[in-house]
């Protein structure tokens, strides 16, 4: 009799309006694609394609094919709806323009 072992996971992905955390058990040796693939996510939210969003774990920048290990939360990662460093840019200048007029 082949004896198998297993690891528990989570996957999560967040929308401004709605979060999931979908716990899983899964065998060793599965990577992130299958577990994103087991845990039924692309059914429930069909917008993500895994082709375009970028996947992690706790905050780490990962490949889909990431072998996962006993505790892991696979984040599923939504575009950026802003480019943080135009911000950022517009902010400076608007600083300064403020110090101009001071």
């Amino acid at each position: 009799m082949v004896s198998f072992s297993t690891i528990r996971v989570e996957v999560a992905y967040a929308k401004a309006e709605e979060q999931m955390i979908i716990p899983l058990t899964v065998a060793q040796g599965t990577n992130i694609k299958q577990a994103i693939e087991i845990s039924n996510i692309l059914h429930l939210f069909p917008e993500i394609d895994l082709t375009q969003n970028k996947v992690g774990i706790f905050s780490r920048i990962c490949t889909l094919n990431t072998l996962l290990r006993e505790g892991d939360r696979i984040e599923i990662y939504r575009p950026l709806i802003a480019d943080l460093q135009k911000i950022r840019q517009q902010r400076a200048a608007q600083g300064k323009l403020m110090r101009k007029g001071s």
